[in-house]
């Protein structure tokens, strides 16, 4: 697709939040905050000429490798929020994005996530081969107060749970969705503190993806006020995730 006539390297969209997107006491779900993030970047994307169909036209696809969620406030059924994004740098097979949710004129999500683009046919990393010259970027622009982190996977932990990823995990890559991994993890713990708002930020790091039928083992523990997770196959993580509690 060509490049959009209004395109501009910063870019916002509004979204209403709808009661499917809630969780029981009528906030945004954590899921579904990422989703609309991703889908604000995707937006974005396609109006720089770099959506999905154009990269398919390269074999290639953008997947998420690391994520960080800084959360202020969770906005409510009805709400009607402005998600921002743009690129902080773009170079080679890596993107680094910026992504913030404003609610009545005030900041209340920021995040930063480190994207790779993804050969679909060879399912390896490589280089973009789509233009990018037209974004322009803002490396000293930052919508959070830590960077993404590389999560320890040496740390105890206590397998959980175990699953098979089923059909209704996979995405438009015909791998396991990022956000499903959250969502595993998220129905793994103590529900109480995460309907009271008390998480103050989560870090997600997307290491092996994962396909229909693969099963895997969910590992939980626990330093401080953080709570980890790792989605295990083969005792090998493909997948870490740690929250920070309030």
């Amino acid at each position: 697709m060509p490049i959009a006539e209004n395109f501009t390297s910063t870019y916002s969209q509004d979204w209403e939040i709808n009661f499917l997107q809630c969780n029981p006491k009528g906030h945004l779900k954590q899921t579904e905050l990422c989703n609309l993030l991703q889908l604000t970047a995707g937006s974005h994307a396609e109006m720089g000429g770099m959506s999905f169909t154009d990269m398919q036209a390269h074999d290639q696809a953008w997947v998420l490798s690391r994520m960080r969620v800084e959360i202020d406030e969770m906005p409510k059924w009805r709400d009607t929020v402005t998600v921002k994004t743009w690129i902080i740098d773009l170079q080679g097979s890596r993107s680094v994005r910026a992504l913030e949710m404003w609610l009545n004129g005030k900041k209340i999500v920021g995040s930063i996530t480190y994207w790779a683009v993804f050969n679909t046919k060879l399912r390896k990393s490589e280089a973009l081969a789509l233009p990018h010259e037209h974004f322009e970027k803002y490396p000293d622009k930052l919508p959070t107060k830590a960077s993404f982190v590389k999560i320890d996977l040496n740390r105890d932990s206590t397998p959980v749970s175990e699953r098979k990823v089923v059909l209704s995990d996979l995405d438009i890559v015909f791998h396991a969705n990022n956000v499903k991994y959250l969502e595993w993890c998220l129905d793994a713990i103590d529900y109480r503190p995460l309907l009271k708002q008390q998480l103050e930020s989560f870090d997600m790091n997307f290491l092996r993806e994962l396909k229909l039928g693969d099963e895997v083992t969910l590992h939980k523990g626990y330093e401080g006020k953080k709570e980890f997770f790792t989605v295990n196959k083969h005792d090998k993580p493909c997948f870490a995730l740690e929250l920070n509690w309030k």
